[in-house]
């Protein structure tokens, strides 16, 4: 292995050996307390920890990286303590994710560090996101992402890189090539000579270079650094590496060969490093065994400290679950004050739905500079529905943002955007597309504020619902998907001034809110509402029409079906609640609607199987049997795809049954 010191001087070369050192030396601790019980779990990065050191040692500590499992370095070169580290490795209560998390998923705004998800993948796209606060906030900073050579046969690799060229964001990815993921061989991986060689398919520069030099690592990430920054570009670096042991300890590594062992010893990033560091008189073997001693003394140090924390630390029961509960959603915050703001002083206002939806887009660009729109076709064409249309003039492209076909990628940056300070309006052309970015919103955007205490300021507007005729993958509703997604908030208003007040709600709320909006009601219902900035609350539901005999609780079309049916059946005197909220349900508003009259109907466009009908009839069987005088009754459409035939659609819809199960209730 050959080292080139270039201009780099003793102190930084005996520095980087420190940093080099300490992640060996700590897993060395680790795999000592997982035999003895005292560690559940352990990926090992030793044999690569000169990716992870070098990286982060080349870039400035305010810089986002974006770590997976094998990334200690990455903790370590960024000063966090170690003491603190063990508490989070043992999955103690005041450890960084207060015992929600394994070794390496949490993150830390304080250190830049953004806590990986075991999907690996969705990293490379919130990257991206951060990376793009930079360029929109004038910043020469980048941003750095680590994927394996097993991660890049996942569709989010094309979908992060191919968004960073597009959109020219200064993004350094690394991928620590080390010849497996977990069994899997890279000759069952791709079929390309070198992964490195995808860069340009991208429009993106790329090295591969040896992922065990220290100093190799440490400058091409620099000079990278200095390119991406210059030319506002990606990068893309392929590091040769392997690891000594198994993907994780329980995985054992019978399925390497042994020869490739004994050639990966001889390329050790450490023992050649330190003969590098003797051979240039920059440390002798005395100092460097000094160093050994003063490393080994911080770690047992740091593991006592942690020791006894955990075993002073208690928590009452009582307050545990309360505690669990009260971070699954971020507090922060992000409501702006309100706002007389003309819409569109030179234009009529409109009283349409989708003039609802546009406004309070608009008037929130206003209130909010840092409040970014992505979509497909959102800029210059208005949108599918065209509900964008005008903004790009009036907002410009920075902050109207064309996205490429990559749903995940985006939904991604928005989480990387928010991580820097921004908000984000994300536009799904359809709800149903949404699926292909259902990764990044259960499993990032949902989970993050209750792993590591990180809010993911994002809407996600969803276009929804059938009755148009556009076939089973453009009029579903999927609102159920999410509903069961602690973390989120789903909202789904059916009046344009709902539509309006929750839209701004949502975007002014620091947690990821799913904002369905109801396709036919776009230029099919009209109503005048507020010209001010203004926010219904979320959370809340609202009564449609006072009723003494019925309960209809329901949302999006179904109050338009509804309250259509009570005007034709004036003989029926039908409360009709609105819930508007999905997730979280105004259980308070439903018991009331129940008590009003002992008779329930759950209406909703959405299947029947497992649509939110069941949940709201199950928690009023359990907590308002006192009320009823009848079983509650759902009426949903047919357990079946979508139909295209409009004869078809209108059978499927739940709306072909309301009448029967309304009679049928009536008269149990």
């Amino acid at each position: 292995m050959q080292f080139d010191r270039k201009d780099l001087t003793d102190i930084t070369l005996t520095e980087l050996y420190k940093e080099l050192l300490l992640p060996r030396m700590i897993e060395e601790k680790m795999l000592l307390l997982l035999r003895q019980g005292k560690v559940s779990k352990w990926f090992s990065g030793i044999g690569q920890e000169a990716i992870a050191v070098g990286a982060t040692y080349a870039l400035r500590p305010d810089e986002w990286i974006m770590p997976l499992h094998r990334n200690l370095g990455v903790f370590t070169t960024r000063k966090m303590p170690l003491k603190d580290l063990i508490e989070q490795w043992q999955g103690a209560l005041d450890g960084y994710s207060k015992g929600r998390e394994r070794s390496f998923h949490f993150g830390n705004k304080e250190h830049f560090i953004c806590g990986m998800i075991s999907h690996l993948g969705p990293q490379l796209s919130v990257a991206d996101g951060t990376s793009l606060a930079y360029k929109l906030k004038n910043e020469e900073k980048i941003s750095l992402a680590f994927t394996g050579e097993g991660g890049t046969s996942e569709g989010e690799f094309h979908e992060a890189l191919n968004a960073a060229a597009v959109w020219d964001l200064p993004v350094i990815f690394i991928i620590e090539n080390n010849g497996y993921a977990l069994s899997t061989p890279v000759n069952e991986q791709y079929r390309c000579q070198n992964l490195v060689d995808r860069a340009k398919a991208y429009g993106m520069e790329g090295v591969q270079i040896d992922g065990n030099n220290i100093l190799t690592v440490y400058e091409t990430v620099k000079g990278v650094r200095e390119y991406c920054i210059k030319n506002q570009k990606p990068y893309l670096i392929e590091c040769m590496t392997f690891r000594m042991r198994g993907h994780e300890e329980a995985s054992g590594i019978k399925y390497v060969p042994k020869e490739m062992f004994e050639q990966w010893i001889e390329k050790d990033p450490i023992k050649n490093y330190e003969r590098f560091l003797v051979e240039e008189n920059v440390l002798t073997n005395v100092q460097i065994a000094e160093i050994k001693d003063e490393v080994k003394e911080y770690i047992d140090k740091s593991y006592a400290a942690a020791e006894e924390e955990i075993n002073d630390f208690s928590i009452p029961k009582s307050d545990i679950s309360k505690e669990q509960m009260d971070d699954v959603y971020s507090k922060k915050n992000s409501v702006a004050k309100a706002l007389s703001i003309p819409s569109n002083s030179t234009t009529a206002r409109g009283t349409r739905f989708i003039d609802a939806i546009k406004e309070a887009l608009d008037q929130s660009m206003k209130v909010h500079s840092n409040l970014i729109l992505m979509g497909q076709d959102i800029a210059e064409y208005g949108g599918a529905f065209k509900i964008t249309e005008g903004l790009l003039n009036e907002f410009g492209k920075e902050r109207v943002r064309n996205t490429p076909l990559c749903e995940s990628a985006i939904i991604g940056a928005s989480l990387g955007l928010s991580l820097e300070g921004f908000k984000s309006v994300v536009e799904m052309q359809f709800a149903d597309f949404v699926s292909v970015g259902f990764n990044q919103i259960i499993n990032n955007l949902a989970k993050i504020n209750y792993r590591w205490a990180q809010n993911a300021d994002v809407v996600i507007r969803m276009p929804t619902g059938a009755g148009v005729g556009a076939g089973p993958f453009h009029s579903q509703s999927n609102e159920a998907w999410f509903v069961h997604t602690p973390g989120l908030k789903v909202v789904y208003p059916s009046t344009p001034e709902d539509a309006k007040g929750l839209l701004i709600a949502a975007i002014n709320d620091p947690n990821p809110v799913l904002f369905f909006e109801h396709k036919a009601l776009y230029r099919s219902i009209s109503s005048q509402f507020p010209e001010e900035y203004y926010e219904t609350e979320i959370g809340k539901a609202r009564e449609v029409r006072a009723g003494t005999e019925v309960s209809i609780i329901t949302y999006g079309m179904g109050v338009i079906w509804s309250t259509e049916y009570a005007e034709a059946h004036p003989e029926i005197s039908i409360h009709i609640l609105d819930l508007r909220t999905l997730l979280p349900l105004d259980y308070k508003a439903i018991r009331t609607s129940v008590n009003k009259t002992g008779k329930v109907l759950i209406l909703h466009e959405d299947t029947l199987t497992a649509g939110l009908g069941g949940e709201v009839a199950a928690w009023i069987a359990q907590n308002c049997f006192e009320f009823l005088d009848a079983p509650v009754m759902r009426c949903a459409s047919l357990d079946t795809p979508v139909p295209f035939n409009l004869d078809l659609e209108k059978n499927f819809l739940a709306k072909a049954r309301l009448d029967e199960m309304l009679q049928k209730l009536i008269h149990y």
